[in-house]
């Protein structure tokens, strides 16, 4: 097909859009438009800190809203070129519910607690200090605001005024009124934990690891699959524990895990790795939270995954697209919650669905009920959009 006649068929596609818009608009239809420690982003932002108390062998050329699609990875970051526009979010009309009643991880037990378990209250020593902190908005030229609420961090070579643009696009994919699961949740770095409570200092012997699936990342899993199951949306939690007894190959063990578990339900969505950071200075640990609804929350972060035509994910668009969506949506319920999107050059498996992110809940510092609490807002505003996007 000659170029001519691939403009004259765009140009007929675009009047057919704009004779049915006003049709959808009536309808109600409606569009809404990472692992890095703190000193890589500090010695490039400045924050405001509140005070403290499979890929396709298509060839190019092929029309680059077609799910196979593969840019040329100048084209996408010279911003020549846009991914896909995505399918639909419908408004928000219900109101929103209280969270999910879950016991203190301080009250749950485990029947197995591993080879590495959590230490006992008798067991803590005093480290550094532990530094209560909130971040507010960053500032600085990498970084840029969503029109309804959070930021993004680009730290790749895209313009920021293409990451604007896409950031405005609806995800790439819906989502059905099934009991098939549409939301896989797992933990590269599984054994990752917090501090048992609000205190002054932190334990220097104590790595923050854990195998006791009541005080690492299984137990904020456990937070967002009952937010989301509450909202019906079917979930697969995989408990595998990846990085224990050792910590290389984490990844490519937890991509062992989940990809049987995506073929065998080609339902799922949305994959989500969900870790924990480690904000940390020379004898400080951070404790980066919020105040919502009377409790404490740990703040979290969104990362996104960018390709530089090396690392085998020629949709990570897409994943963006998602990713500013639902962070825009968290930002909406709980102002203050995220901390901007880290958009940089990392695979994390981002390259298995078009809704996989890494999502960073708090910091070694933070408590566990702060991460908990976290993970369960999370899940409800996730939920929320989800149900948004159903056909």
């Amino acid at each position: 097909m000659t170029r001519r006649k691939r403009r004259k068929i765009a140009a007929i596609i675009r009047v057919g859009v704009l004779l049915i818009l006003p049709a959808v608009t009536a309808a109600g239809a409606k569009g809404i438009s990472e692992i890095g420690n703190i000193f890589s982003e500090a010695a490039n932002l400045s924050v405001e800190k509140k005070p403290t108390s499979s890929v396709s062998t298509e060839k190019k050329g092929q029309s680059p809203y077609s799910s196979n699609f593969i840019a040329d990875p100048e084209d996408i970051l010279s911003g020549s070129i846009i991914l896909s526009k995505g399918y639909g979010i419908s408004e928000e009309t219900a109101e929103k519910s209280s969270v999910v009643n879950l016991p203190s991880p301080l009250e749950m037990i485990s029947d197995n607690p591993g080879e590495k378990p959590y230490p006992a209250e008798n067991e803590w020593t005093a480290g550094g200090s532990i530094v209560r902190t909130t971040y507010g908005k960053y500032s600085n030229g990498s970084v840029f605001d969503l029109e309804k609420g959070g930021q993004v961090n680009n730290k790749t070579t895209v313009p920021n005024e293409t990451l604007i643009k896409e950031s405005n696009y609806l995800p790439h994919f819906t989502i059905s009124d099934t009991s098939e699961p549409q939301v896989l949740l797992y933990h590269t770095h599984t054994t990752e934990s917090f501090e048992p409570y609000v205190r002054e200092n932190y334990d220097a012997n104590f790595n923050y690891r854990t195998t006791d699936e009541t005080k690492n990342m299984l137990m904020v899993g456990d937070a967002i699959q009952a937010e989301l199951e509450a909202q019906g949306i079917g979930v697969i939690h995989v408990r595998t524990i990846h990085d224990y007894p050792s910590y290389n190959g984490s990844y490519a063990r937890s991509r062992e895990s989940i990809l049987p578990v995506l073929e065998q339900y080609p339902s799922i969505k949305v994959a989500l790795d969900i870790h924990r950071d480690a904000i940390s200075g020379e004898g400080i640990a951070y404790q980066p939270y919020i105040e919502i609804n009377g409790k404490e929350a740990a703040q979290i972060m969104i990362i996104s995954g960018c390709d530089d035509g090396t690392l085998g994910m020629p949709e990570y668009m897409k994943n963006f697209h998602f990713a500013s969506n639902l962070q825009q949506k968290l930002e909406s319920d709980n102002p203050g919650f995220t901390r901007p999107i880290l958009f940089d050059y990392r695979h994390y498996n981002q390259d298995l669905t078009t809704g996989s992110l890494l999502i960073e809940v708090g910091s070694h510092g933070n408590t566990l009920e702060q991460a908990q609490y976290a993970g369960q807002l999370f899940g409800r505003s996730l939920g929320e959009l989800l149900n948004s996007m159903k056909k």
